[in-house]
């Protein structure tokens, strides 16, 4: 496995170049807490320095469930999480106020038993809040010596910009793999300029591109995504014979599907640090292996042009109202 670091943002932290995304692990069908934690361990023993959580997920478990796998060893990673999601009976809502951004730091840090945050993700853009409010508040929390560096998580390019203008923007976490692309067209060029790490997550499509299932009946009737424009109808199927097409382009390489797609990624640039989330130790290390490979321009080339594009959105409506565009 090569593993060479690489910097989020010009003057941001250097960290693995795979993280792992940890909101699975506090889904209503994760597995065990022990069988979580053996998966965190594992991370840290194979040289994962970047666990990415949110005060969102579980919500406040998964917070809670890191600083566990965290006690004694905290100075082995970079901590990321967010805010900006609260839980309500409607769904969540997107709340970017000076007060909240102070108050639920403080909360963070006492799940994650931490005295300090390495990178602070605004979780959604609230666009009934200037931006520069936000991040200004976001500012007084490493003036404060609560956080490292921070983030924003589905921003704009336009909104970007403005809250570099405040104070230096680390890293932009937003969604982007070989199905979902649209951030090359400004999101990437803009962070590019600006010198703003790129943190993809879903980097395998929400377990599309890992060939996780070969049927519609292999999703659970209950499975969350059966929600998303992907996973629903008619959808799925196509989808899962694209699926086929791209496992017999990694077939040819001698990796696995999941290992291809997220050795595509790593290639598109050394700012970009994917977090692929998963609850097993078998799929962490997998994943893991994609750092062995290395794809030459003509394999990337063609790997662009042949893995087929996706039926169906990423988000359902309601949930890409919360993007920020």
């Amino acid at each position: 496995m090569t593993r060479i670091d690489r910097r989020l943002g010009e003057a941001g932290p250097w960290v693995s170049p795979l993280g792992l995304g940890c909101w699975g692990m506090t889904n209503p069908d994760a597995p065990a807490q022990d069988v979580l934690l053996r998966t965190l361990d594992r991370a840290l023993e194979l040289g994962v320095t970047l666990l990415d959580t949110s005060d969102a997920y579980g919500p406040h478990t998964n917070e809670q469930l890191v600083g566990r796998a965290l006690v004694g060893r905290r100075d082995r990673v970079v901590l990321a999480t967010k805010f900006g999601m609260v839980p309500g009976p409607d769904g969540p809502t997107v709340v970017g106020r000076p007060e909240h951004v102070h108050s639920a730091c403080d909360a963070s840090l006492r799940r994650l038993g931490t005295d300090h945050i390495d990178l602070y993700y605004q979780h959604r853009v609230d666009r009934t809040v200037p931006i520069e409010e936000t991040v200004g508040a976001m500012a007084e929390l490493v003036q404060a010596g609560k956080v490292r560096h921070l983030g924003l998580s589905e921003a704009s390019p336009g909104t970007l910009r403005r809250a570099h203008g405040v104070h230096p923007i680390a890293a932009l976490q937003t969604e982007y793999s070989l199905w979902s692309r649209d951030v090359e067209d400004e999101i990437l060029p803009t962070c590019r300029e600006l010198g703003v790490g790129f943190v993809p997550y879903s980097p395998l499509a929400r377990g599309l591109l890992a060939a996780s299932w070969r049927s519609p009946g292999d999703l659970a009737a209950d499975d969350y995504r059966r929600d998303f424009p992907r996973f629903a109808g008619d959808n799925l199927q196509r989808n899962l014979d694209g699926v086929a097409v791209f496992e017999q382009l990694a077939a040819d390489r001698g990796c696995t599907a999941a290992q291809l797609a997220l050795a595509w990624l790593l290639a598109q640039g050394d700012d970009i640090v994917p977090i692929p989330g998963t609850t097993k130790v078998a799929r962490l290390e997998e994943n893991l292996g994609a750092l062995g490979l290395s794809l030459s321009p003509h394999e990337l080339a063609e790997i662009t042009a042949t893995a087929p594009r996706p039926a169906g959105g990423r988000y359902p409506t309601v949930m890409m109202d919360r993007v920020d565009r």
